[in-house]
């Protein structure tokens, strides 16, 4: 157990450990969790498909990236004793617009895809029972219980639990497949094969890449981490935080390299792709394999599902704590305020109306633009953020943080402007 201290922080005196301990880790594996959807596996399985190992490289430096970021954010809590959401609001009322404009359209539209990629599984795994509709609709109330009534220990405990889940599945199929380890090793050699630059592009930045790294710092708080104390202790979090979310994305590009690339099989694009993949299991290695696999699928969804509902909730929560503080009163946790559960149910019961109905084409588009602006504007305000006074001179970002946030920053522009071509305008 690491040693504490009493010494005097951002926030005051407050109990400090002088060296990182492992028993603290908790709020990256949380923040890992959520990131990583069944959408960045497919992702990550079709680019395997289609160019075996030879990305492997794009992986390793996704994972760099998302470090860096998270890092960044983390920091900024402990450093300063305020919120992102704070420090966003110190850089112009146009931070505010957006966030307000993005948490609103952005948890309508993602209300309904985590409730159906969470079915998808379920209705494979027990065919006939329910509809998926039902399922997508069960899995959403299920979520919303869960995160109305637990407290943050407790949200943190059952993530860690299903990440333990995602792991054994997804490693134990990297082994099933028998990768070629000499080819692995070569993919970590950067090279760009024609026709690859999109795929690339998403390796590097897509998996693991949401919100949820806004959210990181919230889930922090929540921790009882509060000031720059906790500095080494958030730092080691969210490392073995990403390092576990590279083992995912080097294990899925090992099974889309070797059961898909090698054989010439082809999945469908998004979480159904995930589906197609469970039948090429069970015809390969049968239907125990099969179905240990939809588990994992499911672990990996239902993470994504919770982990929004709780920790977009707590940013929107302190939102209104800025603007409406008499809804959030001093002293009152986050999660039990009124703030947060209005968001809980907006992540849950408009999205139902989208399983029923065509997603309309103004709502698509409107969805698409915000959220790929995302993942610049987190970067971008980052930099500005830990690089001014807004932040203790100690704890401002050094050369590697700002080369590595700087990189970011052009990486999620360039996706950014892809994601917005590629929308059906």
């Amino acid at each position: 157990m690491a040693e504490i201290t009493q010494e005097e922080g951002t926030g005051g005196a407050a109990a400090r450990p002088r060296k990182a301990a492992w028993r603290y880790i908790g709020p990256g594996i949380v923040v890992a969790a959520t990131g990583v959807g069944a959408g960045d596996l497919v992702a990550t399985l079709v680019a395997g498909s289609k160019f075996g190992y030879t990305l492997l490289w794009a992986a390793v430096i996704g994972c760099l990236v998302k470090i860096s970021l998270a890092e960044a954010a983390g920091r900024w809590h402990l450093a300063t004793g305020r919120t992102l959401f704070d420090g966003w609001r110190s850089l112009g009322s146009w931070t505010t617009v957006y966030f307000v404009g993005y948490v609103v359209v952005w948890g309508f539209v993602y209300g309904a895809a985590a409730m159906s990629s969470s079915a998808l599984p379920l209705g494979a795994l027990f065919p006939g029972l329910m509809d998926l509709k039902a399922w997508a609709v069960l899995c959403g109330l299920v979520g919303l219980v869960f995160v109305w009534f637990n407290r943050y220990a407790v949200f943190e405990k059952v993530m860690t639990v299903l990440v333990g889940v995602m792991f054994v599945v997804t490693v134990y199929l990297a082994v099933r497949v028998t990768p070629h380890l000499g080819d692995a090793v070569a993919g970590l050699v950067p090279v760009l094969p024609e026709g690859s630059l999109v795929y690339t592009l998403g390796l590097v930045g897509g998996v693991g890449g949401t919100i949820t790294l806004a959210a990181y710092g919230y889930w922090i708080n929540a921790k009882g981490w509060r000031d720059s104390g906790w500095m080494k202790v958030m730092r080691l979090d969210n490392r073995v935080a990403y390092v576990t979310t590279g083992i995912f994305v080097v294990a899925m590009l090992f099974v889309g390299a070797e059961l898909l690339h090698s054989s010439g099989l082809a999945i469908a694009k998004g979480d159904k792709g995930l589906l197609d993949l469970s039948g090429i299991l069970s015809e390969r290695y049968g239907d125990a394999t099969a179905k240990l696999f939809l588990i994992g699928f499911f672990a990996t969804s239902f993470t994504s599902l919770i982990g929004v509902w709780h920790g977009v909730s707590l940013m929107f929560a302190d939102f209104v704590a800025h603007y409406r503080p008499a809804l959030v009163p001093a002293g009152t946790d986050r999660d039990r305020s009124l703030p947060f559960r209005a968001y809980l149910l907006w992540l849950t019961f408009p999205p139902i109306s989208l399983l029923f109905l065509d997603q309309p084409f103004g709502l698509v588009i409107v969805y698409g633009v915000i959220g790929a602006f995302f993942m610049p504007f987190l970067a971008l305000t980052l930099i500005r953020l830990l690089n001014s006074s807004r932040t203790p001179a100690e704890w401002r970002n050094g050369p590697l943080s700002n080369g590595m946030l700087a990189a970011a920053g052009l990486l999620f522009v360039v996706l950014c402007v892809q994601q917005v071509r590629e929308l059906p305008w």
